[in-house]
């Protein structure tokens, strides 16, 4: 039985038809924007997402790129690195990207608390140009735009024997894996010195509808 099937087998009928009902990428991005978005600290497997009716860009990515596979392409992921301060902290969550291929052009399916930091048509040439579509959208909470790297394509059909489909462990271990891998700059720090914040017309529209209990320093922010 492949990973697939099985996955199929244990999701409760109504889920197991929604599953089945995906035939473009489009389908499961609407799909992900259906789903609450909680930031916990938990990653789920593809099952508990689907169960639990809620995900972040991790582990609804990973049910993304499942779903990916059930119509046909690769299960990819590839994550988005953000800038770091001078202890090596982040300056705000990384992003998950599911991504695809049409005609020879990149797509992404993505679960992402901002409006912007969704769904890529595909038309990219090639996964730099399809990640660098997120750079002026992807800023933090005092409006610096944080993308600095990415990394490569992950291919979670690699680990289809361990489970990770409805295992949470098995699920937790692909993730240690995906974020090992090595990530590639995207920016110079002469390039990274003639960055400017975004202005607050790009601000107000790129946090349209969040939900700031889980915006990466909203806390910290709204205490100055």
């Amino acid at each position: 039985m492949s990973l697939i099937t099985e996955f199929e087998a244990r999701l409760p009928a109504r889920l197991r038809r929604r599953f089945q009902s995906f035939r473009q990428p489009i389908d499961i991005q609407r799909y992900l924007d259906s789903l609450a978005y909680i930031g916990e600290e938990r990653d789920r497997c593809p099952l508990d997402v689907m169960q639990d009716g809620q995900c972040h860009c991790l582990d609804g990515g990973l049910l993304a790129a499942l779903a990916l596979r059930k119509i046909g392409d690769p299960g990819l992921l590839i994550d988005i690195v953000p800038a770091r301060d001078q202890r090596g902290r982040n300056l705000d969550d990384d992003h998950v990207l599911a991504v695809f291929r049409r005609h020879g052009r990149w797509g992404a399916v993505a679960k992402s608390n901002f409006p912007w930091l969704r769904y890529r048509e595909p038309v990219y040439r090639d996964l730099r140009e399809l990640v660098m579509s997120y750079f002026d959208m992807y800023f933090n909470v005092k409006g610096i735009k944080v993308m600095r790297g990415y990394t490569r394509p992950f291919d979670i059909g690699r680990l289809d024997g361990s489970g990770y489909a409805w295992d949470e462990p098995a699920a937790r271990r692909l993730y240690r894996k995906f974020y090992a891998r090595m990530e590639i700059r995207l920016l110079s720090p002469e390039t990274e010195g003639l960055l400017v914040p975004v202005d607050l017309r790009q601000y107000d529209s790129g946090m349209l509808g969040v939900n700031w209990d889980w915006v990466y320093g909203a806390a910290r922010h709204q205490q100055r």
